[in-house]
């Protein structure tokens, strides 16, 4: 079976922003490749402006609680 490849999302200047304005560059950066992706093509999915700001107010609330990963208890160093 061949490897599972993503869409690879690049990171828009509003969530840069956010992140640098709450601090969360480093949490954000420490995550796996996959998990940035992943929060990056979700908030990018959102059709609706709030949907969107309220996704990424998630992903930064997890960022800074650490130990979470979209709603699910995630550990570092697996």
């Amino acid at each position: 079976m061949p490897p599972l490849r993503r869409t690879l999302h690049k990171m828009p200047d509003s969530v840069r922003e956010a992140l640098t304005e709450r601090g969360m560059m480093e949490a954000y950066e420490a995550r796996p490749p996959y998990q940035r992706n992943d929060y990056l093509g979700w908030i990018a999915r959102a059709k609706r402006d709030d949907t969107r700001r309220r996704r990424l107010a998630q992903m930064l609330d997890e960022l800074e609680a650490g130990g979470v990963y979209m709603k699910m208890a995630w550990r570092t160093g697996r």
